[in-house]
């Protein structure tokens, strides 16, 4: 009874986010953000700020594939000289679980029409180039939630996380290769090895919480998505954060899609400072991720909404004031 009550109705996450980036921009130049989280059923923005120096006019505008959340595209014009811009957010989160063993594949005819792009290969997922590989390495493996499973692991203990090993234009094809990478590569790999066995994957970028800190400070990551049963299932293949603590900032079909920035113009910048804390208060049933065994998910496609979107539209409310969009202030 504890086992379905858990499944049915699981814990409420709330994050404490802040993301800082500084630019120094040499010549008029047009940015293209996705940085802050989107709101879907299961996870909320409840209160949100951002803050630019000098202080600009920001342009939200949503865009996304259907069938997939809406990622939020924020568009500043920037002129020449130094660039400061702050973003803060609490966001709230909760879970589908699930049981591994009652997940499977499912057959091309009974996939979703809004499903079908993310079997294709894309820019960065060469998949049709590595039917070869996924085929010897899983082919022979029952379908479902565990050949899956082995393939993130196979992912993330064939491949060495080295920052600084990859650029903007290593491909899976190239990591597969040289076997090494950041959590972007390892995403790009897993996606393509899905897509070559008929399984439908997809990018999405978030911030590494939990990550060891001996990989440096916070930062933006990459995880996996695979579509098994009636949903989107959450899979980490650099496997340094707990699916619990992956938020949702932008999905796609590889990071051609949901790159934090896309600069128009001549910048230099230095390193993202980020932030990200996850709050406790066991009275209102709002606990830290944690690492366990369930299949976790926070899209549930063409499923019915369960308890947990409830638990969240009627879940304790944020201790500052709610926020229909960014509060934009002059610094």
């Amino acid at each position: 009874m504890a086992v379905k009550f858990f499944l049915r109705k699981g814990p409420m996450i709330r994050f404490d986010l802040s993301i800082t980036l500084d630019y120094n921009v040499i010549a008029q130049s047009d940015y293209v953000f996705v940085i802050q989280p989107t709101n879907t059923p299961y996870q909320r923005v409840t209160w949100e700020r951002l803050e630019t120096n000098p202080g600009l006019a920001a342009d939200e505008e949503l865009h996304g594939y259907a069938g997939s959340p809406p990622n939020r595209h924020l568009r500043l014009s920037v002129p020449p000289g130094p660039f400061k811009l702050k973003y803060d957010a609490i966001v709230d989160l909760v879970h589908h679980f699930a049981l591994p063993s009652d997940l499977r594949e499912m057959p091309i005819a009974e996939l979703p029409a809004p499903v079908l792009q993310y079997i294709y290969p894309s820019r960065y997922c060469q998949s049709d180039q590595l039917l070869e590989v996924a085929r010897n390495e899983f082919g022979a493996m029952a379908p479902g939630y565990d050949r899956v499973e082995a393939i993130r692991r196979w992912v993330q203990e064939r491949t060495k996380f080295q920052p600084g090993s990859s650029n903007s234009g290593t491909s899976a094809l190239d990591t597969y290769q040289c076997a090494r990478g950041v959590c972007r590569d390892f995403a790009h790999l897993m996606i393509s090895v899905c897509r070559a066995l008929n399984i439908p994957a997809r990018f999405v970028t978030g911030i590494d919480y939990g990550a060891d800190p001996a990989l440096g400070p916070p930062d933006f990551h990459c995880y996996v998505e695979a579509y098994l049963g009636d949903r989107w299932f959450l899979f980490d293949p650099s496997g340094i954060s707990p699916r619990m603590g992956l938020i949702r900032i932008g999905t796609g079909r590889d990071a051609s899609d949901v790159s934090f920035a896309t600069i128009f113009g001549t910048v230099q910048w230095t390193m993202p400072k980020i932030a990200i804390r996850a709050e406790g208060d066991s009275v209102n049933g709002i606990v830290k991720p944690f690492r366990q065994d369930y299949a976790l998910s926070t899209d549930s496609a063409n499923a019915e909404p369960d308890e947990a979107v409830l638990q969240l539209q009627q879940g304790a409310q944020s201790p500052t004031a709610a926020s229909t969009g960014p509060q934009l202030t002059d610094t």
